[in-house]
Formats: structure tokens, C-alpha cells, sequence
């Protein structure tokens, strides 16, 4: 087989394309394939699809897959068109996709490393590229996905914010809770943030929506009471606990300094003994912790206060639950605790949207795992350059979207 048939071939081109050349460069290491266009080929807009009369044409080069230890180039003079509707149009080439300067098959071969490694900078030094050309993969990988997804619903999702760098910026990230999967990224964590989202959806994406998991952060919840006002907004289970837990910290530091000062001991180190779950203590750490929880300490009523509110989300039906609740409440209000006085009140006020949790178990814990790992890959790519940059890692890595090219030879 002629070299011209060979890579034809491996280019998967049929008529009206075809390789003219195909020239080896022994200084710069590469092979050079020049393809041509059949003069008589019939030209038609990528956009609208209606055949176009000729306007001129403009040369390009692509990097394919290398040939053994040479980059393979792929050049040729690509044709534009003069469409009716659409204007001067440059046509289509089936080995790449439009302003790529790399083949599709060499892209999917990147999207697959980068799926792998993380680091977009390990990524573009093994493959010879710059930062910004890797960047470029995956912005467009991000982008073709995303415009695959547009006409897709989703019943169940959570809200929840990450930081974007240490002084305290964050971004807001929705994610399908069914399908575990990030949906949206926006900047911020303000009403604004999640209306970008809510305005993006059409109105049978909207509709569709039957539960939201969020925190007790009320930019969040203004924004899904405007945009989706049927859907049912569960205060997160976890973010619960986490305020509860933060309360129990509080009453501990304060009662470790005040026995501190009279030479006791007992709550030095014990701080996340309070915090984990007796479930999950190893025998030795429950006998250490069962002194402190029976003995006559501040912090052990406050702990029992917490742990028995987590009761609440094992009722099924809502009037059993908000009776347990009032009398646990009555217990807290009057345990003269402040940090679970305050945890409290916050939660009689919140209390029908905790109770939604009945009607639809849903948590952010799945949520919670994908922010470990946008954490992961912040640590991986040792920050970001800009939130684009940021938000477009975060799709590409925790999307679950059809990242490739259309080609697949």
C-alpha cells in the first residue's frame, strides 16, 4: 500500500476528499500530509447545511496522531463559501472539528489524558503542547458537551458552594443528584448565582424539578422560591448536623477553658470525640469517650441534645416528627446552652423545610463527594489561573458529559 492510500485510510477520507502528499520533514521530526479538495466539490454551509457558490479559500494545518516517533501534520487549503443566510462560511473538514487545530482523533486522545491525570501542565509537556492548547481541548470538550445536554431534564437536584481561593471566594455548584453529576457552575454564592442557573433552564426543564437540597442559605432559597416555585426545598440533612456539631465545639472550648483554669484536664484532645459518630468508634476510642459523655459536663448535655435530634429523620410522617421536634426543642431552649439555644431557633424556623426531607430523602452527601474531588483538582492543578478556568475543569472532570469529537476513527 502507497504511503498516499495508507493515510487516506488512517484519515478515514472519501471522496470529494483525498491526500495529495505526503512528505517526511527529518529535521523537525514530523510527517507532513497535505490533503486536497476536488475542484468540482460542492460546497455547503456547516451551518444551515445548503449548498454554497465559492468565495476563496485559506490554509490550515492540524496535529494528528503521531507516526511512531514523529508529530503527523495534517495540512490543507479549506474552501469558504458565500451562504444566503448565513454569509461567508468556511466548510467542514471530517477530520476535525471547526477553529480546531488538531484532528479529532488527537483531541480524543488529550480528553482522555487529561480525564486520567488532571493536571492540565503534565498534560500539555507529555504531548509537546503548550498550557493554553491543552486548555483549549478542554474548553471545547466542555463546550460540545454542554450543547449535547441542553434538552436534558433532571428531577432532583442539590445546591451547594466551594471555594475558589482562600479569601473566601467561592462558587455556586448545582448538581443532578440522580445522576451524580455537576450541571452548572456560576461565580459567587449570591441570589444572582443560582438565577443564572434557574434562567438558563426552559420551562419544561423547570417544571420538572421536584426537589432541591441546599443549606440554610437564603440566597439560595429567594432564588428557587422565584424561579421554581412547585419544587420542594429540603434543608440538607448534613449541613444540620455540621451546625449542631459547631455548637457542641463551641460549649466544649468554653468549658475546657473554664476547667482549664482549675487544673481539669478531661476535655483537653477530646474535641473530635464530640464530633464523630458513635457508630463508627473503635472499641478503644469508645472507652475513652464514655467517661466524658456520662460524666457532669456541659459539653455532654450538649452532645446528647445533638445526638438525639437525629431521630428526627427517621419519622415518616410529618405531624409524628414535628411533635418529637417541639419537645426536643422545649429540652434545648432550656438547656442553658447558648451555641444550642441558637441552633434551635434556627431550625423551629426553618422547620417545614427540614421536614420536606420526609417527602424527599434527598441529601447533598453525593455533592459533598464531588466537592472533594473539585478540591482534589484544585490541589492537582495548584490553582487556577480565573473562575472560567476553574468552572470549565469542574465540568470537564465532574460533568458526566460527552466530552469527544464527533469523528472516531
Amino acid at each position: 500500500m502507497r504511503d498516499i492510500e495508507l493515510y487516506a485510510k488512517i484519515l478515514g477520507l472519501s471522496e470529494p476528499w483525498g491526500v495529495e502528499t505526503v512528505e517526511v520533514d527529518g529535521k523537525t521530526l514530523a510527517v507532513v500530509v497535505r490533503v486536497r479538495l476536488r475542484e468540482a466539490a460542492t460546497l455547503v454551509c456547516p451551518e444551515c447545511r445548503k449548498t454554497m457558490p465559492g468565495y476563496d479559500s485559506r490554509p490550515r494545518r492540524w496535529r494528528h496522531l503521531d507516526t511512531c516517533q514523529y508529530q503527523t501534520i495534517i495540512e490543507a487549503d479549506v474552501p469558504r463559501g458565500t451562504c444566503s443566510e448565513h454569509g461567508v462560511r468556511q466548510i467542514a473538514v471530517p477530520w476535525a472539528d471547526d477553529r480546531s487545530q488538531f484532528t479529532a482523533l488527537f483531541e480524543r486522545l488529550v480528553i482522555d489524558w487529561l480525564k486520567q491525570a488532571g493536571s492540565q501542565t503534565a498534560v500539555a509537556r507529555q504531548f509537546g503542547m503548550t498550557w493554553d492548547e491543552a486548555n483549549g481541548i478542554m474548553d471545547r470538550a466542555v463546550r460540545r458537551g454542554l450543547s449535547r445536554e441542553k434538552s436534558r431534564g433532571f428531577r432532583k437536584i442539590g445546591v451547594d458552594e466551594t471555594s475558589f481561593q482562600k479569601r473566601h471566594e467561592y462558587v455556586t455548584v448545582v448538581c443532578d443528584l440522580e445522576r451524580q453529576r455537576v450541571i452548572y457552575v456560576g461565580d459567587d454564592r449570591k441570589t444572582e448565582s443560582l438565577d443564572r442557573f434557574y434562567e438558563g433552564l426552559t420551562p419544561q426543564q423547570k417544571e420538572r424539578i421536584e426537589a432541591v437540597a441546599m443549606d440554610m442559605w437564603e440566597p439560595y432559597e429567594d432564588s428557587t422560591r422565584r424561579h421554581v416555585p412547585n419544587a420542594a426545598i429540603v434543608f440538607d440533612k448534613f449541613h444540620v448536623v455540621q451546625l449542631l456539631n459547631k455548637a457542641v465545639d463551641q460549649v466544649r472550648r468554653r468549658e475546657n477553658s473554664f476547667l482549664r483554669k482549675r487544673g481539669d484536664d478531661r476535655l483537653v484532645g477530646s474535641r473530635y470525640l464530640w464530633l464523630a459518630n458513635p457508630d463508627n468508634m473503635r472499641h478503644l476510642t469508645w472507652n475513652r469517650f464514655r467517661p466524658l459523655r456520662d460524666g457532669n459536663l456541659k459539653t455532654s448535655r450538649a452532645w446528647a441534645i445533638k445526638e438525639t435530634v437525629m431521630g428526627l429523620w427517621d419519622y415518616s410522617y410529618a405531624r409524628a416528627a414535628t411533635s418529637f421536634f417541639n419537645n426536643w426543642f422545649n429540652w434545648a431552649v432550656r438547656s442553658k446552652l447558648d451555641p444550642i439555644k441558637k441552633v434551635a431557633r434556627t431550625l423551629k424556623r426553618k422547620l417545614a423545610n427540614v421536614l420536606t426531607y420526609l417527602k424527599h430523602p434527598i441529601t447533598n452527601a453525593r455533592g459533598e463527594a464531588i466537592n472533594a474531588k473539585i478540591q482534589w483538582l484544585k490541589y492537582t492543578a495548584r490553582g487556577f489561573r480565573n473562575r472560567d478556568h476553574f468552572r470549565t475543569a469542574i465540568l470537564f472532570h465532574c460533568g458526566g458529559l460527552d466530552l469527544y469529537p464527533h469523528e472516531s476513527r
